[in-house]
């Protein structure tokens, strides 16, 4: 540990000394530098298969990550093939917790399509930036406006249905900018109805309905200084989960905070941007749907966030810095209400998050050193502070008995890497080492059903942090028609932290065979590799493709749990006049190297084959594009490694979009 934090500490003396031996200059270019620094280069958070995609399906179009699906809503994200606690997910760098005990609202549910610019995915230790993890950091960032457009006004709106579950969307959003003023909102609604499978069977308790609303107001305070205000509003009612014995009544939250930017004409420091944010989750699971179940239960859940984050950029010739505070303050709450057969009388109460208070507060650091025009060297750290409160510490006691109501640890994180481009060549090699705290519910969770293993869960506040060292390397290729880049990371995890089953305790839900409690093991391994592919074959015809394979130990050799196994994606894109046309074949091969200690069992290979096309024109002065599609056009059945309880992916659906833009 002081090794660590001596290392740390070093990198934050060695850019100090940097910036003081270096010597200032003062030139045009370095105020070009800042107007690049305060406007964000917008993407569509779209595919080329699809346009009005999800949240969701943008992400799953990464090679990095792969999704646990409950049902059709809100599926939980695995960065490198590991579960949701061992990474960071933030909106704009806030950090939203769900109030939810069993992960049914992963922070990418309380966003749309529609309201993001771009999605920033760091892998390992190069996440550190906005906490600490293992896996690395998903950051959504939201669209904002530069000042004074030529065009006053932008926007679009756009409208579709999906006929296998009978989804009818509206997504629409608009933005106002000036020379003093900017604004930007977004509106989205989704409705579906339950799913069909492959064999034409509806996935009963699949249907959700969602509706999403932003606001950002910015005004310039002077040439080079702005304020921002902005909100998001999400609520989602009647979300059914095919994969578990009850549904979600409601799930609302309301995500805001205020921004004070500052650029510099001259100086080190180019930039500096802080901001405060406030946001409050709750989340109502119930199983008044379900008549078949013989005892009824209510788990309600609340999750409020207070935070700070302040960050600023350095640079000096072919060095530069962002140096980053992030500080925050949660309170998460989550009860158990059971009922006989009449609701009117409740025959148990207990909390399943206790009131557990989590403050964190870290600094970090993220350098880059040019070292040519061909070779950069990536280097950082942070250190953090984590500390914990149980309010009701008795239901701890219960299973660790004395166990301290107040737990504070230390998180330091380091890693490096180095870059080298040659010609058409370009290769990369890095690692890191880092730190982070078990979450609530491995801390301090007490009998959290687990529908997928059929065990409730049990934290244990006396954990161990994880401590994750990792090693990484890419290399590619790439010309004007052929590319192909080929990464690769590994992961020692110490003190991997896993539920076993414990021998005191009994079930308290009826559905469970038994009782397991979060521990910790000396290690697991985790292995991740990825290999892109793209070539153009004429100017208006390209090909993409992407193969991932991962593998996961224990310390006993044994697999871990929700490790993908050899995957595939391969697609066409034609373009003729106006018209695009896209198809695409995606898959997994059988999952052999599957768990049963954990509830998994041996899922066949599959291959889905999708097909889209679009047509742009115009409407007066409003682009305009139509698209018509199908997804699993072959109406295949099947279910794979993520499907909890091996619930059925869905069958053929065919899709429709309309998109106006002016």
């Amino acid at each position: 540990m002081k090794r660590s934090i001596t290392l740390i500490i070093l990198l934050f003396v060695g850019l100090y000394a940097t910036a003081q031996n270096t010597e200032t200059k003062k030139d045009s270019v370095v105020a070009l530098d800042e107007v690049q620094l305060i406007t964000i280069i917008k993407k569509k958070i779209e595919t080329d298969m699809k346009m009005a995609v999800s949240v969701d399906e943008f992400l799953a179009s990464s090679d990095q990550i792969s999704f646990i699906k409950r049902g059709a809503y809100a599926w939980e994200p695995l960065l490198n093939n590991m579960s949701s606690e061992r990474s960071t997910i933030t909106i704009d760098g806030m950090h939203v917790f769900g109030a939810c005990t069993d992960k049914m609202d992963p922070i990418t549910s309380y966003v749309e399509s529609n309201n993001l610019a771009s999605i920033d995915i760091k892998s390992g230790q190069e996440g550190n930036m906005h906490g600490a993890t293992v896996a690395g950091s998903i950051d959504l960032k939201r669209k904002s406006t530069p000042f004074n457009l030529s065009k006053t006004w932008n926007g679009a709106y756009q409208t579709g249905f999906e006929f296998n579950n009978k989804q009818f969307f509206n997504l629409a959003n608009a933005s106002y900018s000036s020379n003093k003023f900017v604004a930007d909102g977004s509106l989205a609604y989704r409705n579906a109805e339950n799913y069909s499978d492959g064999n034409n069977d509806d996935v009963n308790h699949s249907q959700f309905t969602k509706f999403n609303a932003s606001l950002g107001l910015a005004y310039k305070t002077s040439e080079l200084s702005s304020v921002k205000l902005e909100a998001i509003y999400d609520q989602a009612n009647d979300v059914g989960y095919p994969a578990l014995p009850m549904d979600l009544w409601l799930s609302r939250a309301l995500i805001t905070s205020a921004t004070y930017k500052q650029v510099f004409e001259e100086g080190l420091f180019r930039a500096l941007d802080t901001k405060i944010y406030f946001n409050a989750i709750e989340h109502y699971m119930d199983d008044t749907t379900r008549p078949e179940n013989l005892v009824h239960m209510d788990m309600p859940g609340w999750s409020t966030t207070y935070g700070l984050l302040s960050k600023t950029n350095i640079k000096q010739n072919r060095f530069s810095s962002e140096i980053q505070l992030n500080a925050y303050n949660n309170l998460s709450t989550a009860e158990m209400r059971m009922y006989p057969q009449d609701r009117s009388e409740r025959s148990m109460f207990a909390y399943s998050w206790p009131a557990v208070t989590t403050t964190f507060a870290g600094l970090s650091i993220n350098n880059a050193w040019e070292i040519s025009d061909q070779s950069q060297l990536n280097f950082g750290g942070s250190l953090g502070v984590n500390y914990n409160h149980s309010k009701y510490v008795e239901f701890n006691w219960i299973f660790h008995p004395g166990t301290p109501q107040e737990k504070t640890r230390l998180l330091p994180s380091i890693h490096a890497g180095y870059q080298l481009d040659i010609n058409k060549f370009n290769f990369s090699v890095g690692g890191g080492y880092g730190h982070r705290a078990p979450s609530v519910s491995e801390g301090y969770g007490y009998y959290i059903y687990n529908s997928f293993d059929r065990y409730d869960y049990i934290g244990n506040p006396d954990l161990e942090n994880e401590i994750s060292y990792e090693a990484n390397a890419s290399a590619g290729y790439k010309d004007d028609k052929f590319s192909l880049q080929a990464n690769v990371n590994y992961f020692y995890i110490k003190n991997y932290i896993i539920g076993r089953i414990l021998s005191l305790g009994s079930p308290m839900n009826y559905q469970s065979i038994g009782v397991k409690g979060y521990t910790s093991l000396d290690y697991s391994t985790l292995f991740n590799f990825s290999l892109n592919g793209s070539y153009t074959i004429l100017d208006d015809l390209h090909w993409k493709g992407v193969l991932t394979y991962a593998r996961g130990k224990d310390e006993n050799e044994n697999n871990l749990p929700f490790i993908r196994p050899l995957s595939y994606q391969s697609s066409l894109h034609y373009k003729y006049n106006r018209f695009n046309f896209q198809t695409s074949v995606n898959g997994d091969l059988e999952q052999i190297h599957y768990s049963p200690e954990y509830g998994e069992d041996q899922t066949p290979s599959y291959t889905i084959w999708n097909l889209s096309a679009d047509y742009t024109f115009r409407i007066k002065d409003y682009r305009t594009v139509v698209q018509v599609g199908a997804e699993n056009i072959l109406n295949e059945y099947y279910s794979t490694y993520a499907d909890w309880g091996n619930i059925p992916r869905m069958g053929r659906n065919i899709f429709t979009s309309l998109k106006f833009n002016f």
